[in-house]
């Protein structure tokens, strides 16, 4: 009961406060400079409130909502990863003008040569019906005097914990760029005093991108595996804009005959 009669007050409350605020907006083309000014102190007052709310709520109620993990899996997966900045909020969440070696988040490092950089880098809210992840990453590039662009995500410790040279590693991606560009991914397994490394290119022929990295062709020492990570590579990325909004890794074994 006393719920019920909150909710009705809180009703009545705000049809009177709009009642007030619409007589307010007709009276303010003919009020005197001193009412005036004394309207708008209180406008903002109750604007940064409301701006508050807004914020959150749209935060909150956007979809696909933050700290979702679905991630699409192949038969027999042991293993899969969506690297926090698709995952959740990062700091810092964007930067201009981003030196070399500048970290996003505790993953996430961005390396180039550029002498002048001219490059901003900012984490997105992912809002299209067919995206996953709650986040995305935005590049702007302007003008590139330097000869390379990557990014660079260090893999938890569960990406080498059972890595076997009969497991296959999928990346997919879900890529946008402003113009065409050729994006290589590169995954480093480092056993022992060695790093495998296996390149492959992103086919950016549709948004959805999936390449997989086949470990039999390696010389991977699967008693010493210690880390992996993955390179992610721009090539000629002069006045573009490129946006990941989804990045995933999975792992399973190959199948035996």
């Amino acid at each position: 009961m006393a719920i019920g009669l909150r909710a009705l007050a809180d009703q009545l409350l705000h049809r009177r406060t709009l009642r007030m605020w619409g007589r307010a907006a007709r009276q303010a083309q003919s009020v005197n400079l001193a009412t005036l000014r004394g309207m708008r102190s209180r406008a903002r007052q109750i604007r940064r409130r409301i701006d508050r709310v807004l914020f959150v709520a749209d935060e909150r109620l956007t979809l696909p909502l933050i700290g979702s993990d679905a991630i699409p899996k192949p038969l027999h997966c042991d293993w899969a990863y969506r690297p926090e900045i698709w995952r959740g909020p990062i700091q810092p969440p964007g930067k201009a003008a981003v030196e070399s070696r500048t970290m996003f988040g505790d993953e996430a490092t961005l390396f180039h040569d550029c002498r002048i950089s001219e490059l901003t880098v900012r984490q997105i809210r992912n809002t299209r019906e067919e995206d996953i992840a709650p986040f995305g990453l935005r590049m702007d590039v302007f003008r590139f005097d330097g000869s390379f662009l990557s990014l660079a995500l260090d893999l938890p410790p569960e990406a080498a914990q059972g890595l076997k040279r009969r497991h296959l590693v999928r990346l997919a991606a879900a890529v946008e760029t402003e113009k065409k560009i050729e994006i290589f991914a590169r995954l480093n397994i480092r056993h022992g005093p060695n790093t495998e490394q296996i390149v492959r290119e992103l086919p950016l022929d549709g948004e959805e991108v999936v390449v997989e990295f086949d470990l039999a062709y390696t010389n991977l020492n699967e008693k010493r595996v210690e880390k992996l990570w993955l390179d992610l590579i721009f090539e000629g990325p002069e006045m573009n804009q490129i946006v990941l909004h989804d990045l995933t890794l999975a792992r399973r074994p190959r199948a035996e005959f």
